[in-house]
Protein backbone atom coordinates (compact mmCIF):
# COMPACT_ATOMS: atom_id res chain seq x y z
CA UNK A 1 0.00 0.00 0.00
CA UNK A 2 1.29 3.45 -0.91
CA UNK A 3 2.22 5.31 2.24
CA UNK A 4 0.23 8.50 2.80
CA UNK A 5 1.81 11.61 4.22
CA UNK A 6 0.62 12.05 7.79
CA UNK A 7 0.32 15.49 9.32
CA UNK A 8 0.49 16.40 12.99
CA UNK A 9 -1.27 19.58 14.13
CA UNK A 10 -0.34 20.94 17.55
CA UNK A 11 -2.56 23.82 18.54
CA UNK A 12 -1.79 26.74 20.84
CA UNK A 13 -2.66 27.15 24.48
CA UNK A 14 0.25 28.34 26.61
CA UNK A 15 0.96 25.92 29.46
CA UNK A 16 -1.90 23.72 28.23
CA UNK A 17 0.48 22.45 25.54
CA UNK A 18 1.89 20.07 28.17
CA UNK A 19 -1.15 17.91 27.38
CA UNK A 20 0.25 17.36 23.87
CA UNK A 21 3.42 15.88 25.35
CA UNK A 22 1.43 13.20 27.16
CA UNK A 23 -0.36 12.26 23.94
CA UNK A 24 2.96 12.07 22.07
CA UNK A 25 4.45 9.96 24.86
CA UNK A 26 1.74 7.36 24.34
CA UNK A 27 2.13 7.44 20.54
CA UNK A 28 5.90 6.95 20.90
CA UNK A 29 5.23 3.78 22.87
CA UNK A 30 3.02 2.50 20.05
CA UNK A 31 5.84 2.86 17.51
CA UNK A 32 8.80 0.52 16.90
CA UNK A 33 11.52 1.33 19.44
CA UNK A 34 14.09 3.00 17.18
CA UNK A 35 11.72 4.45 14.59
CA UNK A 36 12.07 7.96 13.26
CA UNK A 37 9.21 10.42 13.55
CA UNK A 38 6.00 8.97 12.07
CA UNK A 39 4.73 12.40 10.97
CA UNK A 40 5.76 13.79 7.59
CA UNK A 41 4.26 17.23 8.14
CA UNK A 42 4.30 18.95 11.53
CA UNK A 43 2.34 22.16 12.16
CA UNK A 44 2.65 24.12 15.38
CA UNK A 45 0.93 27.22 16.65
CA UNK A 46 1.71 29.24 19.78
CA UNK A 47 3.08 26.91 22.48
CA UNK A 48 2.34 24.03 20.11
CA UNK A 49 5.02 25.49 17.84
CA UNK A 50 7.64 24.84 20.51
CA UNK A 51 6.64 21.17 20.64
CA UNK A 52 6.52 20.98 16.83
CA UNK A 53 10.04 22.34 16.43
CA UNK A 54 11.32 19.99 19.14
CA UNK A 55 9.96 17.03 17.17
CA UNK A 56 11.48 18.33 13.92
CA UNK A 57 14.90 18.80 15.52
CA UNK A 58 14.73 15.20 16.77
CA UNK A 59 13.06 13.71 13.68
CA UNK A 60 15.62 10.89 13.42
CA UNK A 61 14.75 9.54 16.87
CA UNK A 62 11.09 10.03 17.70
CA UNK A 63 11.26 8.59 21.22
CA UNK A 64 14.33 10.69 21.99
CA UNK A 65 12.49 13.83 20.93
CA UNK A 66 9.48 12.92 23.07
CA UNK A 67 11.72 12.16 26.05
CA UNK A 68 13.36 15.55 25.59
CA UNK A 69 9.96 17.25 25.65
CA UNK A 70 8.98 15.24 28.71
CA UNK A 71 12.11 16.38 30.50
CA UNK A 72 11.39 20.03 29.69
CA UNK A 73 7.70 20.06 30.57
CA UNK A 74 7.98 17.78 33.61
CA UNK A 75 10.45 20.21 35.17
CA UNK A 76 8.86 23.42 33.90
CA UNK A 77 9.16 26.65 35.86
CA UNK A 78 7.41 29.93 35.25
CA UNK A 79 10.80 31.67 35.45
CA UNK A 80 11.89 29.83 32.27
CA UNK A 81 9.08 31.50 30.31
CA UNK A 82 8.58 34.95 31.85
CA UNK A 83 10.02 36.95 34.72
CA UNK A 84 8.30 36.04 37.96
CA UNK A 85 10.57 37.73 40.51
CA UNK A 86 9.20 40.70 42.43
CA UNK A 87 11.50 43.25 40.80
CA UNK A 88 10.81 41.96 37.28
CA UNK A 89 7.03 41.89 37.76
CA UNK A 90 6.95 45.33 39.39
CA UNK A 91 9.18 47.03 36.81
CA UNK A 92 7.39 45.48 33.82
CA UNK A 93 3.96 46.31 35.22
CA UNK A 94 5.07 49.90 35.84
CA UNK A 95 6.35 50.16 32.27
CA UNK A 96 3.09 48.71 30.97
CA UNK A 97 0.98 51.26 32.85
CA UNK A 98 3.31 54.09 31.85
CA UNK A 99 3.13 52.94 28.24
CA UNK A 100 -0.66 53.06 28.30
CA UNK A 101 -0.64 56.56 29.76
CA UNK A 102 1.98 57.88 27.35
CA UNK A 103 0.23 56.33 24.36
CA UNK A 104 -2.82 58.43 25.24
CA UNK A 105 -0.58 61.49 24.99
CA UNK A 106 0.70 60.38 21.58
CA UNK A 107 4.13 59.14 22.68
CA UNK A 108 5.42 55.83 21.32
CA UNK A 109 8.52 55.56 23.50
CA UNK A 110 7.06 53.13 26.03
CA UNK A 111 4.20 51.44 24.18
CA UNK A 112 6.12 48.33 23.11
CA UNK A 113 5.57 46.56 26.43
CA UNK A 114 3.34 43.81 27.77
CA UNK A 115 1.98 42.67 31.11
CA UNK A 116 4.65 39.95 31.37
CA UNK A 117 8.33 39.97 30.40
CA UNK A 118 9.04 36.81 28.36
CA UNK A 119 12.71 37.42 27.66
CA UNK A 120 13.63 34.30 29.68
CA UNK A 121 11.82 32.21 27.04
CA UNK A 122 14.15 33.44 24.30
CA UNK A 123 17.18 32.44 26.35
CA UNK A 124 15.63 29.07 27.14
CA UNK A 125 14.78 28.30 23.50
CA UNK A 126 18.20 29.38 22.23
CA UNK A 127 19.79 27.04 24.75
CA UNK A 128 17.60 24.00 24.01
CA UNK A 129 16.51 24.05 20.33
CA UNK A 130 19.18 23.96 17.58
CA UNK A 131 16.99 25.01 14.66
CA UNK A 132 19.74 24.31 12.13
CA UNK A 133 18.91 20.59 12.49
CA UNK A 134 15.50 21.12 10.87
CA UNK A 135 16.93 21.36 7.35
CA UNK A 136 19.08 18.28 7.94
CA UNK A 137 15.93 16.29 8.77
CA UNK A 138 14.28 17.54 5.57
CA UNK A 139 17.34 16.77 3.43
CA UNK A 140 17.51 13.24 4.86
CA UNK A 141 13.85 12.60 4.02
CA UNK A 142 12.83 12.28 7.68
CA UNK A 143 10.57 15.31 7.50
CA UNK A 144 8.59 16.70 4.58
CA UNK A 145 7.69 20.04 6.14
CA UNK A 146 7.47 22.00 9.38
CA UNK A 147 5.33 25.09 9.90
CA UNK A 148 4.92 27.76 12.56
CA UNK A 149 1.93 30.11 12.32
CA UNK A 150 1.80 33.70 13.60
CA UNK A 151 -0.67 36.56 13.23
CA UNK A 152 0.45 39.79 11.58
CA UNK A 153 -0.71 42.90 13.42
CA UNK A 154 -0.11 45.12 10.41
CA UNK A 155 -1.59 43.01 7.61
CA UNK A 156 -4.19 41.19 9.68
CA UNK A 157 -3.10 37.95 7.98
CA UNK A 158 -2.56 34.56 9.53
CA UNK A 159 0.94 33.80 8.24
CA UNK A 160 2.24 30.25 8.16
CA UNK A 161 6.04 30.22 7.99
CA UNK A 162 7.13 26.85 6.66
CA UNK A 163 10.36 25.02 5.95
CA UNK A 164 10.12 21.94 3.81
CA UNK A 165 10.66 20.13 0.53
CA UNK A 166 11.25 22.23 -2.56
CA UNK A 167 8.05 20.89 -4.15
CA UNK A 168 5.85 22.78 -1.67
CA UNK A 169 4.45 25.95 -3.20
CA UNK A 170 3.53 29.08 -1.21
CA UNK A 171 -0.18 29.72 -0.91
CA UNK A 172 -2.46 32.68 -0.48
CA UNK A 173 -6.06 32.53 0.65
CA UNK A 174 -8.43 34.97 2.32
CA UNK A 175 -6.55 36.44 5.29
CA UNK A 176 -3.99 33.61 5.34
CA UNK A 177 -0.75 32.97 3.52
CA UNK A 178 2.06 30.43 3.53
CA UNK A 179 5.64 31.69 3.24
CA UNK A 180 8.79 29.57 2.86
CA UNK A 181 11.56 30.46 5.32
CA UNK A 182 14.18 29.07 7.67
CA UNK A 183 12.34 28.46 10.95
CA UNK A 184 14.10 30.20 13.85
CA UNK A 185 13.62 31.13 17.49
CA UNK A 186 12.15 34.43 16.30
CA UNK A 187 9.26 32.62 14.59
CA UNK A 188 8.48 30.60 17.71
CA UNK A 189 8.49 33.72 19.88
CA UNK A 190 6.16 35.47 17.43
CA UNK A 191 3.79 32.50 17.28
CA UNK A 192 3.54 32.31 21.09
CA UNK A 193 3.19 36.05 21.80
CA UNK A 194 -0.18 35.94 23.59
CA UNK A 195 -1.79 39.37 23.10
CA UNK A 196 -1.43 41.80 26.03
CA UNK A 197 0.48 39.21 28.06
CA UNK A 198 3.61 38.88 25.89
CA UNK A 199 5.12 41.50 23.55
CA UNK A 200 4.71 41.35 19.77
CA UNK A 201 7.75 40.14 17.80
CA UNK A 202 9.13 41.69 14.63
CA UNK A 203 9.66 39.24 11.77
CA UNK A 204 10.59 40.41 8.27
CA UNK A 205 8.46 43.51 7.71
CA UNK A 206 5.84 43.56 10.47
CA UNK A 207 5.07 42.72 14.08
CA UNK A 208 3.44 39.40 14.87
CA UNK A 209 1.41 38.04 17.74
CA UNK A 210 0.09 34.65 18.79
CA UNK A 211 -0.63 32.44 15.79
CA UNK A 212 -3.98 31.29 17.13
CA UNK A 213 -5.43 34.75 16.53
CA UNK A 214 -7.28 34.91 13.21
CA UNK A 215 -6.30 31.31 12.43
CA UNK A 216 -9.62 30.41 10.86
CA UNK A 217 -8.36 27.20 9.23
CA UNK A 218 -5.76 25.48 11.45
CA UNK A 219 -5.86 22.25 9.43
CA UNK A 220 -5.34 23.83 6.01
CA UNK A 221 -1.59 24.46 6.45
CA UNK A 222 -0.90 20.74 6.77
CA UNK A 223 -2.91 20.05 3.62
CA UNK A 224 -1.10 22.76 1.66
CA UNK A 225 2.19 21.12 2.62
CA UNK A 226 1.12 17.70 1.38
CA UNK A 227 -0.52 15.92 4.32
CA UNK A 228 -3.13 13.37 3.24
CA UNK A 229 -4.39 12.48 6.73
CA UNK A 230 -3.99 14.46 9.94
CA UNK A 231 -3.72 13.85 13.65
CA UNK A 232 -4.88 16.87 15.64
CA UNK A 233 -4.01 17.34 19.30
CA UNK A 234 -6.12 20.10 20.83
CA UNK A 235 -6.13 21.59 24.30
CA UNK A 236 -9.83 22.40 24.70
CA UNK A 237 -12.26 20.11 26.50
CA UNK A 238 -15.33 19.33 24.40
CA UNK A 239 -18.55 20.67 25.87
CA UNK A 240 -20.91 18.17 27.49
CA UNK A 241 -24.68 18.42 27.67
CA UNK A 242 -24.31 19.80 31.18
CA UNK A 243 -21.88 22.46 29.96
CA UNK A 244 -24.29 23.47 27.20
CA UNK A 245 -27.02 24.36 29.69
CA UNK A 246 -27.12 28.12 30.16
CA UNK A 247 -27.09 29.12 33.81
CA UNK A 248 -28.49 32.38 35.09
CA UNK A 249 -25.64 34.67 36.21
CA UNK A 250 -26.53 38.03 37.70
CA UNK A 251 -23.05 39.25 38.66
CA UNK A 252 -20.98 41.25 36.19
CA UNK A 253 -18.06 39.12 34.83
CA UNK A 254 -14.66 39.82 36.38
CA UNK A 255 -11.82 41.01 34.20
CA UNK A 256 -10.20 37.60 34.64
CA UNK A 257 -13.34 35.86 33.35
CA UNK A 258 -13.39 38.09 30.29
CA UNK A 259 -9.69 37.46 29.65
CA UNK A 260 -10.13 33.69 30.00
CA UNK A 261 -13.11 33.77 27.65
CA UNK A 262 -11.06 35.72 25.09
CA UNK A 263 -8.20 33.22 25.28
CA UNK A 264 -10.62 30.33 24.78
CA UNK A 265 -11.92 32.08 21.67
CA UNK A 266 -8.37 32.49 20.37
CA UNK A 267 -7.03 29.03 21.14
CA UNK A 268 -10.02 26.69 20.86
CA UNK A 269 -12.89 27.97 18.72
CA UNK A 270 -11.02 28.13 15.38
CA UNK A 271 -10.06 24.46 15.53
CA UNK A 272 -13.58 23.30 16.34
CA UNK A 273 -15.03 25.28 13.42
CA UNK A 274 -12.38 23.99 11.00
CA UNK A 275 -12.98 20.38 12.05
CA UNK A 276 -16.70 20.83 11.53
CA UNK A 277 -15.97 22.18 8.04
CA UNK A 278 -13.68 19.22 7.29
CA UNK A 279 -16.29 16.67 8.34
CA UNK A 280 -18.91 18.40 6.21
CA UNK A 281 -16.65 18.35 3.13
CA UNK A 282 -15.83 14.66 3.70
CA UNK A 283 -19.55 13.85 3.96
CA UNK A 284 -20.24 15.75 0.74
CA UNK A 285 -17.46 13.95 -1.13
CA UNK A 286 -18.69 10.55 0.08
CA UNK A 287 -22.09 11.19 -1.55
CA UNK A 288 -20.64 12.16 -4.95
CA UNK A 289 -20.62 9.65 -7.84
CA UNK A 290 -17.13 8.55 -8.97
CA UNK A 291 -17.26 10.46 -12.27
CA UNK A 292 -17.93 13.73 -10.41
CA UNK A 293 -15.18 13.14 -7.84
CA UNK A 294 -12.60 12.98 -10.61
CA UNK A 295 -13.55 16.45 -11.85
CA UNK A 296 -13.16 18.34 -8.58
CA UNK A 297 -10.07 19.18 -6.54
CA UNK A 298 -11.59 18.24 -3.20
CA UNK A 299 -10.37 15.06 -1.53
CA UNK A 300 -11.39 13.10 1.55
CA UNK A 301 -9.06 13.85 4.49
CA UNK A 302 -9.00 11.43 7.38
CA UNK A 303 -8.67 13.32 10.67
CA UNK A 304 -8.11 11.87 14.12
CA UNK A 305 -8.67 14.37 16.93
CA UNK A 306 -7.45 13.96 20.50
CA UNK A 307 -8.57 16.49 23.10
CA UNK A 308 -8.61 16.53 26.92
CA UNK A 309 -11.23 14.36 28.59
CA UNK A 310 -11.33 16.81 31.51
CA UNK A 311 -11.54 20.61 31.63
CA UNK A 312 -7.97 21.83 32.06
CA UNK A 313 -9.05 24.92 33.98
CA UNK A 314 -10.27 22.67 36.81
CA UNK A 315 -6.83 21.09 37.01
CA UNK A 316 -5.30 24.58 36.99
CA UNK A 317 -7.45 25.55 39.99
CA UNK A 318 -5.84 22.79 42.04
CA UNK A 319 -2.32 23.98 41.17
CA UNK A 320 -2.72 27.75 41.05
CA UNK A 321 -0.96 28.12 44.42
CA UNK A 322 2.27 26.91 42.75
CA UNK A 323 2.59 30.17 40.86
CA UNK A 324 5.32 32.45 42.27
CA UNK A 325 3.85 34.92 44.74
CA UNK A 326 4.59 38.05 42.65
CA UNK A 327 2.57 36.56 39.77
CA UNK A 328 -0.23 35.53 42.13
CA UNK A 329 -0.30 39.08 43.48
CA UNK A 330 -0.39 40.55 39.98
CA UNK A 331 -3.19 38.22 38.91
CA UNK A 332 -5.12 38.86 42.12
CA UNK A 333 -5.20 42.55 41.24
CA UNK A 334 -7.23 41.71 38.12
CA UNK A 335 -9.43 39.18 39.93
CA UNK A 336 -7.79 36.00 38.65
CA UNK A 337 -7.05 34.40 42.01
CA UNK A 338 -10.56 34.79 43.39
CA UNK A 339 -12.10 31.69 41.80
CA UNK A 340 -13.25 33.20 38.50
CA UNK A 341 -10.01 33.21 36.55
CA UNK A 342 -8.98 29.56 36.38
CA UNK A 343 -9.20 29.70 32.58
CA UNK A 344 -6.55 32.41 32.41
CA UNK A 345 -4.36 30.61 34.95
CA UNK A 346 -4.51 27.41 32.88
CA UNK A 347 -2.65 29.21 30.08
CA UNK A 348 0.02 30.80 32.31
CA UNK A 349 0.76 28.04 34.83
CA UNK A 350 4.14 26.86 33.51
CA UNK A 351 4.88 24.93 36.70
CA UNK A 352 5.93 21.29 36.89
CA UNK A 353 3.07 20.00 39.09
CA UNK A 354 0.41 21.33 36.75
CA UNK A 355 2.32 20.30 33.63
CA UNK A 356 2.82 16.79 34.95
CA UNK A 357 -0.91 16.49 35.61
CA UNK A 358 -1.60 17.50 31.99
CA UNK A 359 1.02 15.10 30.67
CA UNK A 360 -0.58 12.25 32.64
CA UNK A 361 -4.01 13.19 31.33
CA UNK A 362 -2.76 13.32 27.73
CA UNK A 363 -1.06 9.95 28.12
CA UNK A 364 -4.18 8.32 29.56
CA UNK A 365 -6.47 9.84 26.93
CA UNK A 366 -4.23 8.61 24.09
CA UNK A 367 -3.67 5.17 25.62
CA UNK A 368 -7.42 4.61 25.92
CA UNK A 369 -7.62 5.19 22.16
CA UNK A 370 -4.65 2.98 21.35
CA UNK A 371 -6.49 0.78 18.85
CA UNK A 372 -7.92 3.80 17.06
CA UNK A 373 -4.50 5.49 16.84
CA UNK A 374 -2.81 2.34 15.56
CA UNK A 375 -5.51 1.92 12.92
CA UNK A 376 -5.03 5.55 11.86
CA UNK A 377 -1.33 4.97 11.18
CA UNK A 378 -1.78 1.54 9.62
CA UNK A 379 -4.42 2.80 7.19
CA UNK A 380 -1.91 5.44 6.13
CA UNK A 381 0.74 2.78 5.52
CA UNK A 382 2.95 3.67 8.51
CA UNK A 383 4.78 0.98 10.50
CA UNK A 384 3.47 0.51 14.03
CA UNK A 385 4.20 -1.89 16.85
CA UNK A 386 1.30 -4.29 17.25
CA UNK A 387 2.76 -6.44 20.01
CA UNK A 388 2.53 -3.79 22.72
CA UNK A 389 0.81 -4.99 25.91
CA UNK A 390 -2.87 -4.15 26.04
Amino acid sequence: MKRQKIGLILTGGGARAAYQVGVLKAIAEFMPYRSHMPFDVVCGTSAGALNAVTLAVNARHFRKGVRFMLSIWSNARVSDIYRSDALGVLSNSARWIAGLLLSVLGSRRLDQVSLLDNRPMRTFLERTLPCELIQAAIDDGLLHALSVTASGYGSGHSVTFYQGAASIEPWKRARRVGLPTQISIQHMLASSAIPFLFPAVHVNREYFGDGSMRQIAPISSALHMGAERVLVVGVGHGASEQDDKRAKIDGYPALAEIAGHALDSIFIDGLEVDLERLHRINATISMMPPDVKGKIKLQHIEALVITPSQPLERIAERHAANLPWPIRLLLRLVGVMRGSGANLVSYLLFEKHYCRALIDLGYQDAFKRRAEILEFFEQGGSPTCNDMPQ
